[in-house]
């Protein structure tokens, strides 16, 4: 990452791990595996989504596109609370997303849902905290970069409050 003027450029590096001998002989003759590599990172093991032949223990690119905007969120969720003087204390997105095949081989999302939970140290930070997730929002390099809506489904406890209601 190389901070020119405002700019941020990154690196990484997708090998091909798939080839059984044939290479892309078939459409079945192929493995979908590929590993994801970055200086100083582990590395990533990535496949296709099992019902496009991919292997259901390694991560595919949708995943990896639902989790970029969900970690981007919650960066800039964080940094707006902190700014605010909202203390949050956990924070916990089961995110969600929807892709539609187009009928013609490709497809795109139509949708990513976020549905964080945020523990906020005091009852008085509650309306507050619910109010930053439009700010997070603008402020996540993902989601303005993205085609498609990142929704938000947010929900604020309070630390130590009791959550069965």
């Amino acid at each position: 990452m190389v901070n020119v003027s405002g700019e941020h450029a990154y690196e990484l590096t997708v090998r091909w791990t798939g080839n059984r001998g044939n290479g892309t002989s078939g459409y079945r003759a192929y493995g979908r595996d590929h590993e994801v590599s970055a200086k100083g990172r582990p590395l990533l093991l990535g496949s296709s989504d099992p019902v496009f032949r991919g292997d259901a223990t390694r991560w595919n690119p949708e995943q990896l596109l639902l989790a970029a905007a969900s970690q981007c969120h919650l960066l800039s969720y964080l940094h707006v609370a902190a700014e605010n003087g909202v203390v949050v204390t956990d924070y916990v997105d089961t995110a969600t997303a929807v892709m539609k095949e187009d009928g013609r081989g490709g497809g795109r999302f139509t949708e990513i849902t976020l549905h964080p939970v945020v523990t906020v140290a005091a009852a008085d930070q509650v309306e507050r905290a619910q109010d930053l997730h439009e700010q997070a929002n603008s402020r996540c390099f993902v989601a303005a970069s993205l085609a498609l809506p990142v929704r938000h489904e947010a929900r604020t406890v309070v630390a130590g409050a009791d959550q069965r209601r």
